[in-house]
């Protein structure tokens, strides 16, 4: 993944298992690359607690995406240090709450999980896109090389691919945020040209959003983070201009909407 030198990364939500894996391998190939002027430069935020992993090139930013304000003053915060953004990854997700699972039947639906659903796993991604754009103009792209903006979405997103229904509240704001995923690609290859916006699907990964679940996970279908992470990089590191709009899983096969 040699063109993942020389860029500066936003990662969302850099404390979860994705996201944690992805700012750690960002920053070990720095640690690998002897020659500074291929040096990776990376952001991540968090949202309460400041995390332990230190390096050079690691700024860590607090950031609310269940806030507009948080999110322009994380982008904000990276213009005081950089003037541009090559990749943008949104990591961030909701499956349940502590006290909250996943629908099984409507009579399950209740208003405030159904909202918080929709305002993390759709409409977060979208201010995101809204905050970071100046910093994303400023990227030296071509066709080959294109900016990035990605967003960790799921393959229950897809209306195509549902037989099993259930998780109202997940599918609905999952497929909410594919369609605006969507509507973005049409509108910045107007105004952004060589960006690609991609939704992709990190497969089953074993992390807290999926804990609950794994048991029905086929053997060998259940992911670590690292695993997952270095997947997706390498899938977005082979990414064209002309392929944004996509939605493609961890190894790079698109997925109907």
């Amino acid at each position: 993944m040699n063109n993942l030198n020389k860029k500066t990364y936003l990662i969302v939500g850099g404390t979860g298992g994705i996201g944690k894996a992805m700012v750690e391998q960002l920053v070990a190939a720095t640690a690998d690359n002897n020659d500074k002027d291929q040096s990776i430069r990376v952001f991540a935020t968090y949202y309460s607690s400041v995390p332990e992993v230190e390096a050079d090139n690691l700024h860590w930013l607090k950031m609310d995406i269940c806030d507009e304000d948080s999110i322009k003053q994380g982008a904000d915060a990276i213009k005081q240090h950089s003037n541009h953004l090559d990749w943008v990854i949104n990591c961030v997700g909701l499956l349940h709450t502590a006290d909250t699972q996943p629908e099984k039947a409507l009579r399950q639906i209740e208003s405030e999980f159904f909202l918080k659903n929709m305002q993390v796993n759709a409409l977060a991604s979208m201010l995101i896109a809204k905050h970071i754009k100046p910093l994303l103009s400023k990227a030296e792209r071509n066709n080959d090389s294109p900016a990035i903006f990605a967003t960790i979405s799921a393959r229950v997103g897809s209306i195509t691919d549902n037989e099993l229904g259930g998780w109202y509240s997940y599918r609905m704001s999952k497929a909410a945020l594919n369609m605006g995923m969507k509507n973005l690609s049409i509108e910045w290859a107007r105004s952004l040209k060589d960006t690609c916006v991609v939704v992709m699907q990190p497969g089953t990964v074993n992390t807290q959003l999926s804990a609950p679940f794994q048991a029905n996970v086929k053997e060998g279908h259940l992911f670590s983070p690292a695993y997952s992470a270095e997947s997706l990089l390498e899938v977005l590191s082979k990414m064209s201009s002309e392929q944004t709009g996509s939605f493609v899983d961890w190894a790079g096969e698109s997925i109907p909407w």
